[in-house]
């Protein structure tokens, strides 16, 4: 147990450098080949940043543990919400009157509703995929052409992840080296280590999905907004939890799905689909009335995540 526990805890650290040096170097040298910046923010930071989370799906899926790779969005959708925006809002109020995220939640909302109606016509296999990633053509369309109309003329690169103007390409290319090695390497590491876990303690891989692994690939997420919250910089916080979570359930299920099929545990039909649901439904006065993530919120929604981890693992 102590050695797949250092599996996986080595998978998580090789997934977070790696990812971290593929948006870095995946970004310069789009930049260096003259790609818009509001193009590569929208699309290579994008993916980028859900590398690890691919990655661990994909490696999932191709070690027939499949319950891994759907517990790993599912979970993580709702650590995003409960555990990375309650969290911090235990250190310093998120502020999100300042935020203009309607849209994108209403979109998010929509993909979560497209995603559980998919799973209850389940497995989620090519068609299925196909579907999740013409929406996530469409979200990508809409982002852009919204960014557009609100920023005409502008190219913002001080805004992107990751640059650093004028970066060798011996840099680049180091950097993409170093993700494209990592990223597969600690996803093969923390899906190994998370079976094996599995198969000891006696637990479904689908609930060392939902647990162990969710939460690990949303420690940096949750590190990012932590600071953030600290440096009273948090009012971003909401904006990026909706875009990662669609961007799971669109562009992580579409793909895994396309590499594999992906049965359907029925307890996701029954419990952790609806908690997922419910927990987004939770911002909604957030969204729509620019409410404060307060202290109280903060202990309100880290409280009903540990509830769910309990009535998980009890």
């Amino acid at each position: 147990m102590l050695f797949d526990l250092l599996l996986v805890a080595a998978g998580l650290v090789l997934l977070v450098f790696a990812g971290d040096a593929l948006v870095r170097g995946a970004v310069n040298l789009s930049i260096r080949l003259g790609i818009p910046a509001l193009v590569v923010g929208l699309t290579v930071v994008a993916f980028g940043t859900s590398a690890p989370e691919l990655l661990v799906s994909v490696k999932a899926v191709l070690s027939d543990a499949p319950g891994i790779a759907l517990g790993n969005v599912v979970g993580s959708n709702t650590a995003n919400i409960l555990l990375v925006l309650g969290v911090p809002a235990l250190f310093a109020t998120i502020t999100t009157r300042g935020t203009d995220t309607r849209r994108s939640y209403v979109m998010m909302i929509g993909a979560s509703l497209l995603f559980i109606g998919l799973s209850w016509a389940g497995p989620i296999r090519t068609p299925h995929a196909l579907v999740l990633l013409a929406a996530l053509a469409f979200m990508l369309f809409d982002a852009y052409r919204g960014a557009r109309a609100s920023a005409p003329g502008s190219d913002p690169l001080d805004e992107l992840e990751g640059v650093e103007m004028g970066m060798r390409w011996r840099r680049i290319l180091l950097y993409l080296a170093a993700g494209l090695v990592g990223l597969p390497l600690g996803a093969d590491l923390l899906v190994r280590g998370s079976v094996s876990i599995a198969r000891d303690l006696g637990i479904s891989e689908t609930i060392i999905g939902l647990t162990l692994v969710a939460v690990g690939t949303s420690l940096p997420e949750l590190a990012t907004t932590v600071a953030a919250a600290l440096r009273r910089e948090a009012d971003v916080a909401l904006g990026n939890v909706i875009g990662s979570n669609m961007f799971n359930l669109l562009a992580i299920i579409g793909i895994a799905g396309l590499v594999g099929p992906l049965p359907v545990d029925p307890s996701f039909l029954t419990l952790d689909l609806w908690i997922m649901l419910g927990a987004s439904l939770l911002l909604a006065p957030f969204v729509f009335r620019g409410w404060p993530i307060n202290r109280a919120w903060g202990a309100g929604l880290t409280a009903l995540y540990v509830g769910y981890l309990a009535l998980l693992l009890i």
